[in-house]
């Protein structure tokens, strides 16, 4: 049997009063199976959300999954379209990256980003991490 772990850890980079937070959590799960990572986020400056999905393998730069706005539609970069899929609720505040079929391949730290849409003369990702760990059992 191969079993999926998925570690969860806060990591707390955030500017101004817009937020995504992700708690502490584990999760096992069989091989196969459907992951949830979940990333909530809280708008204080501005109206609109803009959320983006990133994997990173070891030593390696973060990779572009997947992005859902609140208004308007997002884009899922085609190697993940078949398995990895995300649903912005902007009445809760809470953008699930869903995993489906998981696979050891698939550990990974995944970031959960949110783009503030406020009109100022810079702009910031605010994001925070998930690691997913997939390891066998002996």
């Amino acid at each position: 049997m191969v079993s999926v772990r998925i570690f969860r850890y806060l990591h707390s980079i955030c500017w101004g009063q817009d937020s995504v937070e992700q708690h502490l959590r584990e999760k096992t799960s069989a091989e196969g199976n459907q992951v949830t990572l979940l990333c909530n986020y809280t708008l204080m400056r501005s109206a609109n959300a803009y959320l983006f999905w990133y994997k990173q393998l070891p030593n390696r730069s973060p990779t572009f999954i997947l992005s859902d706005f609140s208004i308007g539609k997002g884009t899922t970069e085609p190697e993940f379209q078949e398995r990895f899929h995300a649903k912005l609720d902007s009445t809760l505040g809470t953008v699930p990256l869903m995993i489906q079929d998981v696979r050891v391949s698939d550990s990974a730290v995944y970031y959960c980003a949110l783009k503030p849409t406020v009109t100022e003369a810079h702009s910031t990702l605010i994001q925070k991490h998930n690691s997913l760990a997939l390891m066998r059992n002996a």
